[in-house]
């Protein structure tokens, strides 16, 4: 991963009411990169980095974080992939590889879905291969990010949801906004699981944290049963559910291998 990105440039489009800033970084093909739930682009800084030289990478601000902005109560998934939508045509139309962590692949396959000639993939990063979510799991998800908790409690549900034992989790005690993630949980309950689920007609990358406890060793094969061949699946050990702080090095190159299986079959 060499070349010069240049530097990191802040971009904000608008539409209407709707106003949604983003990183652009590096030249290339389009790779968009969309945050867990509650959480904002600042995730993927460091794996936004690696990917520069390659590609063009976009970090989109979910509403209600930075400057993004727009309806925050009342909307869907589709809603969300129309954000996404509005900052791939800014930067050209595309189409781009989506990454979505956890919630973001929500919406990435939604984007898939509803604006096909924007989408060549979808990655899965950490998507939940269990559902309903664990009720223990389901609780650690919500309370670690109850700021009004102390950070002793808040630091037992982040290793329980997310990281791996050989991980430091209290590097999710911030970075958290609650607004945001109630919002986003209620676009997902008012949306119909199976008008985003299968992301289209796209190929998917599945990437799966060895110690994510929302994929167990049962279920690790789950969307290849159900979508078939055009999901291919990489395995990364050491990382559980928040995987891009624990692994940053290995999502980038999960990345980029499909990155280039896509321009091989292009």
């Amino acid at each position: 991963m060499n070349g010069n990105t240049g530097a990191p440039e802040r971009k904000l489009v608008r539409r209407g009411s709707i106003h949604i800033e983003y990183i652009a970084h590096g030249s290339g093909p389009l790779v968009v990169l969309l945050p867990s739930l509650g959480r904002g682009a600042q995730d993927f800084d460091g794996i936004r980095e690696r990917l520069a030289p390659s590609c063009r990478v976009l970090t989109p601000q979910p509403r209600g974080i930075g400057a993004s902005q727009g309806l925050m109560a009342g909307v869907t998934l589709h809603d969300y992939a129309g954000d996404i939508a509005l900052v791939i045509e800014n930067e050209g139309g595309g189409p781009a590889i989506i990454g979505g962590h956890a919630f973001g692949n929500f919406v990435a396959r939604t984007t898939a879905t509803d604006r096909p000639d924007l989408v060549r993939g979808v990655a899965l990063l950490a998507a939940t291969h269990v559902w309903p979510v664990p009720p223990d799991v389901r609780e650690s998800i919500m309370k670690s990010s109850d700021l009004s908790l102390p950070d002793i409690e808040r630091i037992e549900h982040l290793k329980r949801a997310f990281f791996s034992p050989r991980s430091d989790p209290t590097v999710w005690l911030s970075g958290w906004y609650p607004v945001v993630k109630k919002m986003q949980r209620e676009a997902t309950d008012a949306t119909p699981q199976e008008e985003w689920w299968q992301a289209g007609h796209v190929p998917i990358l599945d990437v799966q944290p060895e110690d994510d406890v929302m994929i167990p060793p049962e279920s690790a094969s789950r969307y290849r049963d159900e979508l078939g061949e055009r999901v291919s699946i990489v395995c990364i050990p050491d990382a559980g559910h928040a995987l891009l702080p624990e692994q940053p090095e290995a999502v980038a190159l999960a990345m980029l291998g499909f990155l280039k299986q896509l321009s091989v079959h292009a």
